[in-house]
């Protein structure tokens, strides 16, 4: 097994900070309730934190808790999420703004190690197991894009000229622009924004509400079956194929666009686009957390900024055409 950096932190508060200053506002909503064993999960995400925690009350005796910090709490489909509890749009309590939200049981493939590696419970799932995960899995994503009316989405477009998919790739040229501020710049992905534009597509169609982060290491199963979908922090008003090229990115699933064909009636097309535009973002994600190690002294800076970028190898490859050989 090659070897790995070290795990990139995901938080700096203290669990006994965050139990006394939760327990200090869940007196402002339930009086006499206690927040105690508040926990980080090892596979917390890289954006919002999750926090895990117990709440001590006489009635009902205990709830088990996990709350998400300053993400948008809001449900537009019947697709499995967890019930909210409370919201605290300030940064009072807390330090941000955060949820409270049903803590549902169930199992996540998980990031660290990746669900790919011998040693979790996807990995010793059976082909059969697996076929039924990726089903009802793309399942979500076509419900997702078929069953919220844009209009109910608009809310989530993103600003500037053109249409969905041009603000879309504007609003990721803005990000790398942030994340590259003051430091190397990576000509691996400054490539890609230049190929995607040779490959731009014809026909973008109608946007939906895109999940954003759509990949299965943000859904709780229970068994094979999704229980809970969770992170919508990169949401937007986008082609459907953003998100579907999304999850073939990073997952590589078999017949992925054919199941979303059958499912939706709409035939993925001019995939090799959103193929790239998928592998461009998810470079742009991967040097933010690099740098972000380097900050932290966890990694040193290398003299090609490229190297620090996770998978490197396959955006190279389809910025160079031999992706698809």
């Amino acid at each position: 097994m090659a070897p790995t950096a070290p795990r990139p932190r995901t938080t700096t508060r203290d669990p006994e900070d965050v139990a006394r200053r939760l327990t200090a506002w869940l007196g402002t909503r339930l009086p006499g309730a206690k927040a105690v064993r508040v926990t980080v999960p090892a596979t917390n995400g890289m954006s919002s934190e999750t926090l895990l925690f117990d709440l001590e009350h006489p009635e009902p005796p205990l709830h088990a808790c996990a709350l998400r910090l300053a993400t948008d709490p809001e449900a537009y489909t019947d697709l499995p999420v967890p019930r909210v509890l409370w919201l605290e749009e300030g940064p009072g309590p807390l330090g941000a703004p955060f949820f409270v939200m049903e803590r549902l049981q169930g199992r996540v493939p998980p990031h660290v190690m990746p669900y790919t590696y011998e040693g979790n419970w996807l990995h010793a799932a059976s082909d059969a197991e697996r076929a039924h995960l990726e089903a009802a899995t793309i399942g979500l994503l076509a419900r997702l894009h078929d069953q919220v009316p844009p209009r109910e989405a608009e809310f989530l477009a993103l600003p500037g000229d053109g249409d969905a998919l041009r603000r879309h790739v504007t609003a990721q040229r803005a990000y790398y622009a942030w994340v590259v501020d003051g430091l190397a710049r990576s000509p691996l992905i400054e490539n890609a924004f230049e190929r995607l534009e040779e490959l731009w597509p014809r026909e973008t169609g109608t946007p939906v509400l895109n999940r954003g982060d759509a990949r299965i290491g943000n859904v709780v199963y229970d068994g094979f079956e999704p229980a809970a979908v969770l992170d919508w922090e990169m949401a937007a008003l986008a082609p459907r194929k953003v998100d579907l090229g999304w999850t073939v990115y990073l997952h590589r699933f078999d017949r992925v666009e054919e199941r979303y064909a059958r499912l939706t009636g709409h035939t993925p097309r001019d995939m090799d686009f959103y193929m790239l535009y998928a592998a461009l973002r998810h470079a742009i994600v991967m040097l933010r957390i690099a740098y972000r190690q380097v900050h932290f002294g966890e990694v040193d800076l290398p003299a090609d900024p490229d190297t620090l970028i996770l998978h490197h190898g396959s955006p190279r490859a389809m910025v160079q055409g031999s992706y698809w050989d």
